[in-house]
This record gives C-alpha cells, structure tokens and sequence, in this order.
C-alpha cells in the first residue's frame, strides 16, 4: 500500500446479500452514510459499470458537501469499485474499492481507497471512512 492510500477492514455482523444493498440503495444510505454527527440528506446511486453517484454530507451547521463518481466496477453482491470526489478537496479522483466477502460472523468488508494527493486527505478519509462504517455497523446489527 502506498502512503497516499488507506485500508479498513471490518466484519459487519449481517450476509453479505443485506451489506451489498445496504451500501448502494439510496434510501438505505441515507440511514448510515456520514461519520459522527454528519447526516446524509440526499443520495443518488445509478449501480451500472458507467452509472454516476451522488452522496450529500450535511454537516452540523447546515453546510452540504458532495461526494460523487463514477462506477468503474460492479459485481453484486461481491465488489465495488468507482471514483471518488469531494466537492471541498480539489484536484483529481481517487479510486475506492470495497469487497463483500462471506464470513462466519456476516461478512467481511475490505475498503480500500487510493491515489490521494497527500497523507493529510488521507487521514481525512481514514476518519469519515471510520464513522460511517460505525454506523453501517450499527443499522444492520
């Protein structure tokens, strides 16, 4: 792993075939998405190889930032992979790559997101990644 890139990896006590939708069904992402206080108002998600999606973070005062991209990669219910923007951090794309793999306990989320510019939006990401998968944890428990 590169050093302007992140790994996570957590077992999500659910099958794989509640995980998958969980993650890419916009209603339901309105549920979990955004660490910590952050809340997700909006979500659209077009889940095709080429199909756009479009997260709103509303942030505690009121302010919304956008994640959007598109999907290079989808193979349900097994792996995801698309580009990532955020609306505050400028320059290029990054690239996210999330596995749903069977576990014994539910099943096992590998997230990977690469080509940061540099460590401190790395470690940005490394947080907000954290959170929202705390919450992910939470709503399918």
């Amino acid at each position: 792993m590169t050093p302007t890139a992140l790994s996570m990896t957590r077992v999500i006590r659910a099958p794989r075939d509640r995980v998958f939708p969980a993650w890419t069904d916009p209603d339901t992402l309105k549920k979990w998405w955004g660490p910590g206080p952050v809340t997700c108002p909006e979500a659209h998600v077009d889940l095709r190889e080429g199909g756009a999606y479009r997260i709103a973070n509303r942030e505690t005062d009121g302010s919304i930032t956008w994640i959007s991209g598109v999907f290079e990669k989808v193979l349900k219910p097994s792996q995801l992979i698309y580009t990532w923007s955020v609306s505050i951090v400028p320059g290029d794309p990054t690239l996210v790559t999330v596995s749903f793999n069977e576990h014994p306990e539910g099943t096992q989320l590998v997230l990977e997101h690469a080509r940061f510019a540099d460590e401190a939006v790395r470690d940005m990401h490394l947080q907000g990644w954290g959170g929202c998968l705390d919450k992910l944890e939470t709503l399918l428990q």
